[in-house]
């Protein structure tokens, strides 16, 4: 009798039962990093996505740091920034966490192409 393939995931739960639990306080404490930064992002979501959207947004600040930018003043809730460039773009209630990685990183580079 042969057993239905597991996905690797599926085979990590079972070798380490506190797997899940791990990935769980994983995302909650990258989802309360990127609210601090004013992102919109749940714990709820999945962890690596999560982890792609720090790396975004903190590759985004960068950009803007190195264009001299604030990164106080140039919050997402900030009612007058410096730049409007320098604004981490919002994420809207349809778009889907991968779909807002992009646009962050697309952002992060086209300030890098300007520096």
């Amino acid at each position: 009798m042969q057993l239905p393939p597991e996905s690797s995931e599926q085979r990590s739960e079972m070798l380490d039962p506190h797997r899940r639990e791990e990935r769980d306080r994983a995302a909650t404490e990258i989802a309360g990093r990127l609210m601090q930064m004013g992102v919109d992002a749940n714990s709820d979501e999945d962890t690596a996505l999560l982890a792609d959207l720090l790396s975004a947004v903190e590759r985004f600040e960068a950009a803007v740091a190195n264009q001299g930018g604030d990164l106080m003043v140039n919050t997402p809730t900030s009612t007058d920034p410096q730049d409007p460039k320098f604004v981490v773009p919002a994420r809207t209630a349809d778009t889907t966490l991968d779909e807002y990685i992009g646009r962050v990183n697309e952002a992060a580079e086209r300030l890098e192409n300007e520096a």
